[in-house]
């Protein structure tokens, strides 16, 4: 297995969470997302990529793209310890939680969006660091609430073991705190990334651990 991977890279954080999770080793290739103008977009990676995005994972002759389709594809063939819950209903739910991050949070505030805010539209880099704020603690907001007022959440997003939302929920909250938001104000997630990084897998997933970190 091979993991096509940026150390800040929000959705290859996730992918790591979960090979982590499931005891997968796997050989880590870095992709500068901000060096040469990106790695990414170069010819050589294209050809692996061609939506010139991280993550990319190889298993064997199987080459995927977007981090909750690899997700998806360990949890079909590596089903221990499952990231999913067995009832179809908790399942949604946990999915929901995931796509709601994946989804409605992450898209609005990923690089290219952040470059083409300040080298299209020409926004300074305090306008820049307040767009992707807003729209973090918008959906921290309804997150906050969503956990919050479910009976299921435990020490995790569901009961006490993680699942694939938290695999979502971490590095969006990593990169909160990266870009200043007082995560403090939605104590339920705070909660649960807190026992998180406690826990070695999403340890050894974090950005700082990687073997491209700066």
């Amino acid at each position: 297995m091979k993991l096509y991977s940026y150390f800040r890279s929000s959705a290859s954080y996730r992918v790591r969470i979960a090979l982590n999770l499931k005891n997968l080793p796997y050989d880590y290739v870095p992709v500068h997302l901000v060096r040469d103008g990106g790695e990414q977009l170069k010819p050589e990676y294209r050809k692996v990529n061609v939506d010139g995005i991280v993550p990319t994972f190889v298993d064997g002759n199987e080459v995927m793209p977007q981090s909750l389709a690899i997700i998806e594809y360990l949890e079909e063939t590596h089903p221990e310890p499952p990231l999913l819950p067995a009832a179809p209903a908790d399942r949604a739910y946990v999915r929901s939680v995931a796509l709601q991050v994946a989804c409605e949070i992450h898209p609005l505030n990923n690089l290219r969006v952040l470059k083409y805010l300040k080298h299209t539209l020409c926004l300074d880099d305090d306008a820049k660091d307040a767009w992707y704020r807003h729209w973090v603690e918008a959906g921290f907001t309804t997150l906050e609430a969503h956990l919050a007022g479910d009976s299921r959440t435990g020490k995790m997003c569901f009961g006490d073991q993680p699942t694939l939302a938290d695999a979502c929920l971490i590095p969006q909250v990593f990169n909160a705190q990266r870009f200043k938001v007082d995560t403090a104000r939605f104590p339920t997630i705070q909660r649960i990334y807190d026992h998180a990084m406690q826990l070695d897998a999403f340890a050894r997933a974090a950005p700082g651990a990687q073997p491209d970190a700066e």
